[in-house]
């Protein structure tokens, strides 16, 4: 018998671009991307046709006839071309592999897309061809995070894009109005307050911070201003402070204010922040998304037309995830669950022994019953975390000295990791501050942050034994 071959007309025929659900991204450039289920035939291709063999000119006519099988075979537009156009299209331009079958989702590395003719791009731009325009509007590696942290989330949709602050800025700016007021917390990320407190004004937009916990604070923004949007990490970063979730929903859905939780810490394995009321969620997936600290990404998630607000500012500033990033994203939250899970557990038995521990003055973990927050976490969590922040008796000095005494962490910021991570906040985060800015804010010189991997516990628990000897 003989073997069985690929041709040309065949190989045009094996794949069908991703595509969603609904049509309410239509008006959105790269929306069909989304939204327009795919027209292209598509046929089963078995393993033994994936190899591609030349066409020899007597099975093509000069008007593209078909082949033995009867598929129509394209005559060859490189016949008679020079070498050096040869290098450019050689191999590729009868059509790319479009491979149905692979196991793990293939990296689509590539800026932009080509259609067959004008009639095949017609009917892209009129939402008739779902495929992809150009690579800032979508591409099917990222797509394909997206609908996976869609599902994790419970969420209408998703978009994935080159870093937390990046999914975070492009939220506030899309979503927050020239004039508009937001209310956050007092505690959150660094670059967070930064671009609250330094870049929004410059739009006439002004905030209201308040304590986590201070929903009185959360009820006088809301009759005092017009308030657009309600943002918080949950837990916060570094003293994991949570927010009640449905109830400040409850206070911020009559003003119609957006409610965006910034589940980093948290994860969808230990928070439905969405469930719980959140009209958006936020996750930097450089941290346990991914879990391998080898990729930067940021995603949001939650209310189809929210989203599509987010993603059409995104579309404009452009800060696009490479589709490489995607693939390690994408293989890194396989394994989320099982990850989570065991530094949860790590975490706790960490946080426990650290509270116990004489040169230990406060330990910050909402699964403590010492925490002020513990009672609004075991409410809306099922797992704590792997962040631990804790405070050393002593001042700056000390507490370098037992984050140079560790031998297991390394000294790094970001968290989420299979390695372990420490860190001192006062000089990762705020050195450039100064003393009286870094207690304005709350941030202590013998504040310790440390990020469980999933080494094992007593491992960690003997490297902090003997760290605590040295100082």
């Amino acid at each position: 018998m003989a073997p069985l071959f690929l041709t040309v007309a065949q190989l045009q025929h094996t794949f069908c671009p991703l595509s969603t659900r609904g049509n309410h991204l239509a008006h959105l450039p790269g929306s069909q991307a989304r939204s327009v289920p795919c027209t292209r035939l598509s046929r089963a291709v078995s393993r033994q046709q994936t190899v591609v063999r030349a066409v020899s000119e007597a099975e093509v006519m000069s008007n593209g006839t078909t082949s033995g099988d009867g598929a129509s075979i394209e005559p060859d537009r490189l016949a008679g071309t020079r070498l050096s156009t040869k290098t450019v299209h050689g191999g590729e331009r009868a059509g790319r592999p479009r491979v149905s079958d692979s196991l793990t989702t293939p990296i689509v590395q590539t800026a932009t897309y080509t259609f067959q003719d004008t009639a095949e791009l017609i009917a892209y731009q009129e939402g008739r061809y779902g495929s992809y325009e150009y690579g800032r509007y979508g591409n099917p590696t990222t797509r394909a995070c997206e609908e996976k942290i869609r599902e994790l989330e419970g969420a209408e949709d998703c978009l994935v894009s080159s870093s937390g602050m990046n999914a975070a800025t492009t939220m506030l700016l899309a979503l927050v109005p020239a004039g508009g007021h937001i209310v956050t917390t007092t505690d959150c990320y660094r670059r967070t307050r930064q671009f609250i407190q330094t870049v929004l004004p410059k739009m006439g937009i002004s905030a209201t911070v308040i304590d986590p916990a201070d929903l009185g604070a959360l009820e006088r923004a809301l009759e005092e201003h017009n308030v657009s949007l309600f943002f918080s990490e949950s837990p916060t970063n570094p003293y994991l402070r949570c927010v009640d979730v449905p109830r400040i929903k409850q206070l911020c859905g009559p003003k119609g204010a957006v409610v965006v939780v910034d589940s980093t810490f948290a994860t969808p394995i230990n928070q439905q922040a969405i469930a719980l009321g959140a009209d958006l969620v936020i996750h930097s997936a450089t941290k346990y998304l991914a879990g391998h600290n080898d990729v930067l990404a940021g995603a949001i998630a939650g209310k189809a037309e929210l989203v599509a607000a987010v993603r059409a500012m995104h579309n404009v500033l452009g800060g696009t995830i490479d589709p490489h990033a995607s693939y390690l994203l994408l293989r890194g939250m396989k394994t989320l669950e099982i990850r989570v899970e065991r530094q949860n557990r790590t975490a706790l038995e960490i946080a426990r022994r650290l509270e116990a521990h004489p040169l230990v003055t406060r330990v910050h973990y909402p699964g403590l019953e010492s925490h002020p927050d513990h009672a609004i976490a075991l409410a809306q969590m099922t797992g704590y975390g792997g962040v631990v922040s804790f405070e050393i008796d002593g001042d700056l000095w000390r507490t370098a000295k037992f984050i140079d005494a560790v031998k297991l962490p390394y000294i790094a910021p970001s968290l989420g990791g299979v390695e372990s991570l420490i860190e001192q906040p006062t000089v990762v985060s705020y050195w450039d501050q100064g003393a009286e800015k870094r207690a304005q804010v709350g941030i202590k010189d013998n504040l310790i942050r440390f990020s469980c991997g999933i080494e094992s516990v007593e491992d960690i628990w003997a490297d902090f034994d003997q760290a605590f000897k040295r100082i």
